[in-house]
């Protein structure tokens, strides 16, 4: 399986995160930009085949690697049996899927060999997570996040008064009581909704009910947005009040 398997160098989360682009963009391109050459590559007639996406940005349908265990965990196999037997565009829907779920693998078995420890993982995946997913690009349900326009145009606005949102803070916001310190990395506060640390280059907003702070893009709430809310309340405590 020549140029499907080749020799990384990557240590670092963003060399990972390179790779997962580069492989992400490589499998967009066969199921859009390359779909019909895709489409006659995956004959049923031939034997089990995989699609490769690989880091320079192309793609290759390919027999799985012969050696066990193989030097990088294997995409879905046999993707071409059921091309015939499904819609199109379910079918590659199904691809998107799996590819999507291959990507994610073959990115953390490079944490795993590396040693990432739970802060790397937690940036890689917050990376990899910031981009829609083949499925959503394929299907056309990939959403832009509105948030970080608006974060970047209004770094100079000041603290609306009367809210808790916060920008370009000049510290962290107050650590949570219950919050472990042996975790040296985690200083100030964390989202409540992905955990993430605190970032002045970010926009947060903070409950009035329960206090917890989040990412504005986490709760889907804008700068724009926020200034025309009195009293915010996060989307836990909103369930909370609404239920008997």
């Amino acid at each position: 399986m020549e140029g499907i398997i080749t020799q990384h160098t990557a240590r670092t989360v963003e060399e990972v995160f390179s790779d997962f682009r580069g492989r992400r963009a490589g499998l967009i391109k066969a199921l859009t930009i390359d779909m019909v050459k895709f489409y006659q590559t995956c004959d049923p007639e031939k034997e089990n085949l995989c699609l490769y996406g690989l880091p320079n940005e192309t793609w290759e349908v390919n027999l799985p690697a012969e050696e066990v265990p193989p030097e990088l965990p294997e995409p879905a196999l046999g993707i071409n049996f059921a091309r015939d037997g499904m819609q199109e565009k379910d079918w590659v829907s199904l691809v998107a899927v799996h590819s999507d779920s291959w990507l994610l693998s073959v990115a953390f078995y490079f944490g795993a060999r590396f040693g990432f420890g739970k802060n790397e993982r937690k940036r890689l995946f917050q990376m990899i997570n910031d981009l829609p997913t083949i499925f959503e690009v394929v299907t056309g349900n990939a959403k832009q996040s509105k948030d970080h326009s608006g974060t970047n145009n209004n770094n100079s606005k000041s603290k609306p008064s009367g809210l808790k949102v916060s920008k370009m803070m000049s510290s962290p916001p107050p650590k949570e009581e219950d919050e472990s310190e042996d975790e040296e990395e985690e200083q100030g506060a964390v989202c409540g909704a992905c955990g993430d640390n605190y970032g002045t280059d970010e926009f947060w907003i903070c409950c009035d009910a329960c206090e917890k702070w989040f990412h504005g893009r986490c709760v889907k709430i804008t700068p724009a947005k926020a200034e025309h809310i009195k009293h915010y309340k996060c989307p836990s405590c909103t369930n909370k009040r609404a239920r008997p």
